[in-house]
């Protein structure tokens, strides 16, 4: 084969992978606008878009609608509405760890039989006066995902809980999988007081996530907010709603 010939396969078959990857963030635009669309959200709910920017952090981590996904501790399903209805035709939706509200709201809602609720043996728990969760997981119960996405939810563990999720997450996913998390900022090295106890230090969630095995590949700004002084508690009327947050996407090595 000639180099001309070999080079205008190359680029068929390279152009060929782009327009299939294009197609496919296409599709999930497109269901993500039905979703966000959809009478299943509440306005507290919708009132939420603008500041998290699903469409954008979705993007940032990756998201395809044929993909396998994880989502832990899921609370009221903010995400999950959005992102049961992207993967139920192609993919599949599991949520693990903290799944009641979501089971008892939306499990017999239409559209959303196929969301699996897994590792439900999982124990979440706080000692004698702990502020934080410590977590029992053998396993997320899912093998070869494309994807474990947790928002907002890093910081409500201690040590143990951490590089519990942590480690289940690594072993849930496939090599190549994306670990995706995001939560309010805490600044570098800062003692904690009852201010900051609902923020994270990015530095030692990275440290931390990468000692579990994991790459980092990515970080975006989508969630910095310049004027969150990094000072008030997160549901403080100065920055509730508008915290500055880390937006980290992972990799389990190939």
């Amino acid at each position: 084969m000639n180099r001309l010939v070999r080079g205008s396969l190359y680029i068929s078959v390279f152009s060929g992978l782009l327009l299939s990857s294009s197609f496919s963030m296409a599709n999930v635009a497109d269901k993500l606008k039905v979703a966000i669309a959809s009478d299943v959200r509440s306005q507290a709910e919708v009132d939420r878009d603008k500041n998290r920017k699903p469409a954008q952090t979705l993007a940032f981590f990756g998201l395809e609608d044929d993909m396998s996904v994880v989502e832990l501790i899921p609370g009221g399903g903010w995400y999950t509405k959005l992102l049961v209805p992207i993967l139920a035709e192609k993919g599949s939706y599991a949520a693990a760890i903290g799944t009641s509200r979501i089971e008892k709201n939306l499990s017999t809602l239409p559209g959303f039989e196929r969301m699996t609720i897994t590792a439900q043996d999982a124990e979440l728990w706080r000692e004698d006066g702990a502020r934080f969760y410590s977590l029992k997981i053998d396993s997320l119960g899912v093998e070869n995902a494309d994807m474990v996405l947790t928002f907002r939810n890093y910081h409500n563990f201690g040590d143990q809980g951490r590089e519990a999720m942590n480690k289940a997450a690594f072993e849930a996913l496939k090599p190549g999988g994306i670990y995706g998390v995001i939560d309010h900022t805490a600044r570098h090295m800062e003692p904690m007081t009852p201010s900051n106890r609902r923020r994270f230090d990015p530095v030692k969630a990275i440290k931390e996530i990468q000692d579990a095995g994991f790459v980092l590949v990515d970080y975006s700004s989508l969630h910095h907010r310049e004027d969150d002084e990094l000072e008030y508690e997160v549901g403080a009327r100065s920055v509730s709603g508008n915290t500055d947050r880390w937006t980290l996407k992972f990799m389990k090595p190939e």
